[in-house]
């Protein structure tokens, strides 16, 4: 069996679509349907149903996914590694939002790029959950961090942590809030000062006060900024209130520069985990990288 129409077939199963494998493989949509038709025409079984939008494997289509992935993506570490020889030095494309990234994985993976004669280089990509999986799917990455758990049987998800979210604002806001306000039924106050927010749809503060108000906020951002960290930054300002990670504001609560509103009996939380194609913890370079980041986040809570 030809290789290539394996390598188109299984894009093709990834990506749930005949255009998004075409653009992926750098091939046009008639040359992937072309393969796809030619390796249908082989097994004598068709592999996807076409539908309005995509295509959905059929259960041979899937079979043949669960089998041939891993070796195809065992065949282009080989590859790979052919072009390294002399190094040894093997390549890890990570992939994940950009803060946790920033600030928790890279940092632990750090301690893989020493000179220990099993060295990993490492090549990170941010974007969203959606984003990260996509890539990983299509074999862009190797790893991705994402805070939703794949779908189907070709990734392969382990939680990793747990990420607690805590309201937070400049202590010259938070003394304009006033301690009254600390209690379940304060949202509608709190809705008269300015918030920060990652997106338009307020991710963050929707999922806090769904989790510890039972409510929706009704309150615009006041600034969008789509790095939690810049989030932050304005938040230290005394732009507003804002919805973020403990991890990423423990130091300037320690310092004082941002004050906690609210410390709710069961504080919300989102879950992080680790992804993989299925298969590739076979190869060592992804499984220490895998392990060593499961370690890493036991020091995480």
């Amino acid at each position: 069996m030809d290789l290539a129409l394996l390598r188109t077939f299984v894009t093709v199963h990834r990506a749930g679509s005949f255009t998004r494998a075409a653009a992926l493989l750098g091939l046009s949509q008639p040359a992937v349907t072309s393969q796809i038709r030619t390796l249908e025409r082989q097994l004598g079984r068709p592999l996807f149903l076409r539908q309005a939008r995509g295509v959905t494997p059929t259960t041979i289509g899937d079979e043949l996914a669960h089998k041939a992935a891993p070796h195809l993506d065992a065949l282009v570490e080989i590859t790979e590694g052919g072009l390294d020889e002399e190094s040894a030095v093997r390549t890890l494309h990570l992939a994940g939002p950009p803060e946790f990234t920033a600030e928790r994985a890279l940092p632990a993976l750090t301690a893989l790029t020493r000179d220990d004669g099993q060295s990993i280089a490492l090549r990170a990509s941010f974007g969203t959950a959606e984003e990260s999986l996509e890539g990983l799917a299509a074999g862009h990455h190797d790893l991705a961090i994402a805070t939703a758990r794949p779908r189907g049987t070709l990734l392969t998800a382990t939680p990793l942590c747990d990420e607690e979210h805590v309201l937070v604002a400049a202590p010259r806001w938070a003394a304009r809030v006033g301690s009254g306000m600390l209690h379940r039924d304060a949202a509608p106050s709190l809705e008269k000062f300015p918030m920060i927010e990652v997106h338009e749809s307020l991710p963050l503060v929707s999922r806090y006060w769904s989790s510890v108000f039972d409510s929706h906020p009704v309150v615009p951002g006041t600034v969008v900024v789509p790095d939690l960290r810049a989030v932050l930054a304005c938040v230290v300002t005394g732009a507003g209130l804002a919805v973020l990670p403990r991890y990423l504001c423990a130091s300037a609560l320690e310092r004082g520069e941002v004050v906690a509103l609210l410390d709710p009996p069961v504080p919300p939380l989102r879950t992080y985990f680790l992804v993989v194609r299925t298969g590739t913890l076979a190869l060592p370079h992804i499984a220490r990288a895998h392990e060593w980041l499961l370690r890493a986040a036991v020091d995480w809570s």
